[in-house]
């Protein structure tokens, strides 16, 4: 059922790429620049546990990044500072 269920949203949204035109470059490089984007957050940045996970060699990803235009910021979350002003 699930694989039913991502095939539908995956033909709906080729489809509307078919009718506006997109080529098919544009779309597997979008496509790509989502997907590691994605990996990249869900690991919290680090690049080897998403080579990992998204089954290539890190120096692959990280010339994957490069080629794609992938910025840390990105997939970095900003880490919040939990310090106080300093009272004065």
């Amino acid at each position: 059922m699930a694989d039913q269920n991502l095939n539908g949203r995956l033909f709906q949204i080729v489809d509307e790429l078919v009718c506006r035109g997109v080529t098919l470059e544009q779309a597997r490089r979008e496509f790509e620049r989502q997907f590691i984007l994605a990996s990249l957050k869900s690991n919290a940045g680090n690049f080897c546990r998403s080579a990992r996970s998204l089954g290539v060699h890190r120096n692959t990803l990280r010339n994957k990044v490069s080629t794609l235009g992938i910025l840390a910021e990105d997939y970095e979350r900003r880490r919040q500072s939990r310090r106080k002003d300093p009272v004065t």
